[in-house]
């Protein structure tokens, strides 16, 4: 589609998009993305092909190992990804975005020579352990303790909708550590291998985007060197801080560019079964209600593509961007849901059947504008961001 191509890409990152399509197509064919769906497997072997593109880096400096950070070539390399299998876009945001956008801002100098250079070889994948079973928005009021004790630190409590802990090689968790202490000045963010003992991981049987496994933690007593703590020593208490900033914007982003990307795929497949699919003796395309739909679901799509790579952009020049973000987040992905919905409702019955990727796409789009912020709290966002200005 002419409205495919952010205008940020630089000559690079468009000859990446290039290798990345065809990297898709060899390594990830349709019939297998069906198949990591149907089994909720996270394909390993692909992933680690994926890392040999070099793409693990984009968002990592160059003196750590990485391409530098550019954002909308991350974001290009989620959409792309988007398009055939959430059961490997989201490992590459667990690695690119979790680990490296986050270590990159957060993470003490030497926790980045040690981290850095591993994740920008797609060894290393961060899970976020944030909500839990009665905390979602209201990130300040969980429940799960740090404490330390000597040289460790020890973990307890819960968390909910930890997506992709059981793949990770970190939990990244977000953990009380001074009960007595101030709100928003009480938090810290504290890694946690899956394998620790006292770490118990539980599937949870989700409606969509199986691959990358959705689960429940619990931590019972588990014990983690000191040096797992984000940004080390002077991380303790600054929790709050390492997840309200940069890093925020940019998760938004990253959720509306997996929406963007199954927008984009339902709509290529609906365009295609409109001409090929025949009713009273011409292609469905030819009937004015279908190709009305089509239209409208092109303009979401252009319309998408300008929000997001605006927000992107503000991001990536290092400005101040909160409001914008939540306006590409909520629209990106509510119009990702339209496209969706309207690409399965062209193909009637059969976007009904599980065989089709249509019916994925729509079991993967519904969560878009939950995650990330949901699209209520962007809302909240833009109206008290507006109000300020």
């Amino acid at each position: 589609m002419p409205t495919d191509t952010s205008r940020y890409l630089g000559e690079e990152a468009l000859e990446l998009r290039t290798i990345l399509r065809r990297f898709v197509a060899e390594r990830m064919p349709r019939p297998d993305a069906a198949a990591w769906d149907k089994a909720a497997r996270f394909p390993r072997d692909v992933f680690d092909a994926l890392a040999e593109l070099g793409v693990m880096g984009l968002a990592i400096p160059e003196e750590h190992g990485g391409a530098g950070r550019d954002i909308h070539a991350t974001l290009m390399v989620i959409e792309e990804l988007s398009k055939r299998s959430m059961a490997v876009a989201i490992p590459y945001i667990m690695a690119s975005c979790y680990a490296g956008m986050t270590v990159v801002d957060c993470a003490s100098e030497e926790q980045k020579a040690r981290w850095l250079p591993e994740i920008a070889a797609g060894r290393m994948l961060f899970a976020y352990g944030w909500t839990e079973p009665d905390v979602g928005a209201d990130l300040a009021s969980v429940r799960t303790t740090v404490r330390r004790d000597g040289d460790e630190l020890v973990v307890n409590g819960a968390k909910r909708f930890c997506t992709g802990a059981g793949i990770s090689d970190y939990i990244y968790t977000l953990a009380n550590s001074d009960p007595d202490g101030a709100r928003y000045h009480n938090l810290s963010l504290v890694l946690v291998p899956p394998d620790a003992d006292g770490v118990t991981i539980t599937p949870i049987d989700a409606m969509g985007v199986k691959g990358s496994q959705t689960t429940d933690v619990t931590f019972d007593d588990v014990r983690v060197p000191a040096g797992l703590l984000m940004g080390g020593a002077d991380g303790w208490n600054n929790g709050w801080s390492m997840i309200t900033g940069s890093g925020l914007d940019i998760e938004k982003l990253e959720v509306a560019a997996m929406a963007l990307g199954l927008g984009s795929a339902a709509y290529e497949d609906a365009a295609v079964y409109a001409e090929q699919r025949e009713q009273f003796g011409v292609p469905v395309v030819r009937h004015q209600s279908v190709a009305h739909s089509l239209a409208d679901m092109r303009v979401d799509l252009y319309a998408s593509r300008l929000v997001l790579d605006d927000a992107a952009e503000r991001a990536a020049r290092g400005e101040p961007c909160g409001v914008q973000t939540s306006m590409a987040k909520l629209f990106v992905t509510e119009a990702g849901k339209r496209v969706v919905l309207a690409a399965q409702t062209i193909l009637g019955a059969y976007g009904y059947v599980a065989d089709v990727d249509v019916e994925r796409y729509v079991r993967d789009v519904l969560l878009m504008p939950i995650i990330g912020g949901s699209s209520a709290i962007q809302r909240n966002n833009i109206h008290k961001w507006s109000r300020r200005r």
